[in-house]
């Protein structure tokens, strides 16, 4: 994790404010995440309300049983730990990135108790939570009424660092609640249309415009 500073912090500041969101001032910090990075590790409490300036993460969960499970996506504007700004107490769960991800970071100590008091920035998360909510539900719905290829169109696009998918085949079939069999079917259809293109364990996204089309009817349908 690097922390920007004097004109690398600057320029995210002046190109990207979110002033607008808050009645007070904040003087916000700025951070970049690798990929593969963990922006809040599982379990443990996070020192920062995030909002994703560049980027995209993952967010995690462990079971009972020791299962890993793959639960939701962050992409650019949303934020990062606003359940634990809310809640004092809240089991976090993992959020890894991506790909190379630039978050705003204000730190809870300092500002914690101006946020909680801040009823134009209350307002503003409230509709956040209300379209993550929305999506959540939306996504569920999705798996009753679109075919895989459709859902995996979508999935590979919110996965893809550069133009390469990496993602392990299990992660995806318990995210997409589907056969791993299923997967690697659907997978090599993509490949023989040339929608994809195998490289060792990954896949180069050959017809992004194809992909596209199949994950735009989940939106539309």
């Amino acid at each position: 994790m690097e922390v920007y500073r004097n004109e690398k912090k600057q320029f995210y500041v002046e190109h990207c404010s979110i002033a607008h969101l808050f009645s007070f001032y904040i003087d916000m910090e700025v951070h970049e995440y690798e990929r593969d990075e963990w922006i809040i590790q599982e379990g443990m409490r996070p020192h920062y309300l995030f909002y994703v300036i560049e980027g995209k993460a993952k967010i995690y969960v462990t079971h009972q049983n020791g299962k890993v499970s793959l639960i939701n996506f962050i992409n650019a504007n949303e934020y990062i730990g606003e359940m634990e700004l809310l809640n004092d107490v809240y089991y976090t769960k993992g959020i890894q990135a991506t790909t190379r991800t630039v978050c705003f970071a204000i730190p809870y100590h300092r500002y914690r108790n101006q946020l909680l008091d801040d009823n134009k920035f209350l307002r503003e998360l409230t509709k956040f939570l209300s379209v993550k909510a929305t999506f959540m539900a939306a996504k569920y719905s999705q798996s009753l009424a679109f075919p895989l290829e459709n859902r995996l169109a979508d999935f590979i696009l919110q996965t893809t660092d550069e133009g390469l998918y990496k993602e392990k085949h299990v992660t995806v079939c318990d995210y997409l609640g589907v056969s791993y069999r299923h997967l690697l079917h659907v997978l090599t259809q993509f490949c023989e249309k040339q929608y994809l293109q195998k490289e060792g364990r990954n896949y180069r996204i050959i017809q992004p415009h194809s992909l596209h089309k199949l994950a735009g009817a989940l939106r539309n349908g």
